[in-house]
């Protein structure tokens, strides 16, 4: 559980941009770190302890995109991304890779500020799922998930690296098993907010849980399509020391 106030790392090649939001943050009770690129970001993330991450998208050497995509194989630390203004590409791509949030530039410092909030809450609560799901280990399928832990490992002890938004998805599913659940439902459990026209969050999020925990995700067992409907977890959960 976060202790303290958040630790944001800013990675952005704009020193203006960079130093004006660590500025902002740390007004407003946050600790901030920054970083020019992706070197600079590996460096600062091997010596310190950071809460979530403002990426930009657009940098040089390696761009913000296979940077999320590799920071969500290594982990869960949650990323918000800053795309270019009216880039559907950059944002749709950076959902994909695993991004729990963009914001397209310019920005007004209050909305990263109350976006950054919004994805911590939400990441504490990731951290301790409510319901009778908090503090056990539940078995599904091949699978173990320990919400205190967030790890889910195989029958053969391997672990699965699950981002923020996907742990968060999953354990609304456990806690849930056999119920169909909305699109709209699911971002409401998920995210607190209510899906736009042509929102494809949560599809783009049951992609991406299906290609960790199906055995084909191509033809999915555990979470299956309600045609019309939604979305069910079609598997039985049980407890398990």
């Amino acid at each position: 559980m976060m202790t303290g106030s958040p630790h944001i790392l800013i990675v952005d090649d704009h020193r203006e941009i960079r130093d004006a939001l660590a500025k902002y943050l740390e007004k407003n009770g946050m600790r901030a770190t920054t970083a020019a690129n992706a070197l600079a970001m590996d460096a600062a993330m091997k010596v310190g302890q950071f809460d979530l991450i403002v990426l930009d998208v657009m940098m040089p050497g390696e761009d913000g995109l296979s940077v999320c995509r590799r920071l969500r194989a290594q982990g869960g630390i949650p990323i918000l991304m800053l795309t270019a203004l009216g880039d559907d590409t950059d944002r749709i791509v950076g959902l994909e890779v695993g991004a729990d949030d963009y914001l397209p530039k310019p920005f007004n410092p209050r909305e990263l500020l109350a976006r950054i909030k919004a994805i911590l809450r939400r990441s504490e609560r990731a951290r301790m799922p409510g319901g009778n799901i908090a503090g056990h280990r539940l078995a599904f399928d091949r699978w173990v998930l320990d919400t205190d832990r967030r790890r889910l490992i195989d029958t053969e002890g391997a672990e699965v690296a699950l981002t923020t938004s996907e742990f968060r998805l999953l354990t609304v599913f456990l806690a849930r098993p056999r119920f169909v659940l909305s699109r709209d439902q699911l971002l409401d459990l998920t995210s607190g907010r209510a899906a736009q026209v042509f929102d494809r969050t949560i599809d783009n999020q049951i992609n991406r849980l299906r290609r960790k925990i199906e055995a084909d995700p191509t033809k999915p067992v555990l979470i299956a399509t309600v045609w019309g409907g939604g979305y069910s977890f079609a598997a039985d959960v049980r407890e398990v020391p």
